[in-house]
């Protein structure tokens, strides 16, 4: 059965998932992009994001891997397609990602504001969700099929999923460092009374992978 999943989503020892500040010249906010230094070299985020052919392999690269099998649609929070915020001014802003970003499947952006499709290059097609989470999960599943969808984030985006119960699998990056303040990914939650189990938990050199799974309300 296809499954909601989140995946490569990197913390700190402290638990956020993004610094503070966050905005057009600090996207993951202060100190934020130190969480992502696990994935950054591997040999499929390279691929992905640049279209390079180098790059690492190992535990690190498998996970960044696994993310991308098998996902027919994403779901992301409005902060994560940029720093607009509020009622969108024009069309002009298309997100972080150039003019082909690495999702190459439809992506349903939550927001409070209308805006109508964005078709980028390679297959992305961003939908802007005006209904909440469950209408973006419901038009994610739709639009992926047989395959999963996958939840990118932010941090508000991934707890609201979580505390509905609709996460089936949850995998988390630790990252060795410390941020002190930013966006706390598991604040207010009680995992274990939602459900959610560890299944697996390995370390590379640049970071703990913890994988959590559940049995979601459908």
């Amino acid at each position: 059965m296809p499954r909601l999943r989140v995946a490569s989503f990197s913390i700190s020892i402290d638990g956020f998932g993004a610094g503070p500040d966050q905005g057009l010249e600090n996207p993951l906010g202060f100190g934020g992009a130190q969480l992502h230094a696990w994935a950054y070299p591997t040999r499929t985020f390279r691929r992905k994001v640049f279209g390079h052919d180098d790059g690492t392999t190992g535990l690190d690269d498998e996970f960044v891997a696994r993310g991308f099998e098998n996902v027919g649609a994403w779901i992301l929070g409005r902060n994560m397609f940029g720093p607009v915020r509020g009622p969108w001014p024009d069309e002009s802003w298309k997100g972080w990602w150039g003019e082909e970003p690495p999702y190459h499947v439809p992506v349903f952006v939550l927001t409070h504001h209308a805006r109508p499709p964005l078709e980028m290059e390679g297959g992305t097609t961003f939908h802007f969700v005006t209904g909440g989470i469950y209408e973006a999960l419901e038009r994610a599943r739709e639009a992926a099929g047989e395959r999963d969808v996958r939840l990118g984030g932010g941090p508000a985006t991934i707890r609201q999923y979580l505390k509905e119960g609709l996460v089936d699998e949850l995998h988390l990056a630790i990252a060795p460092v410390l941020l002190g303040a930013g966006e706390p990914l598991l604040a207010g939650l009680d995992l274990r009374a939602l459900g959610y189990a560890c299944t697996r938990h390995v370390a590379s050199e640049r970071a703990t992978h913890v994988v959590l799974e559940g049995t979601p309300r459908r």
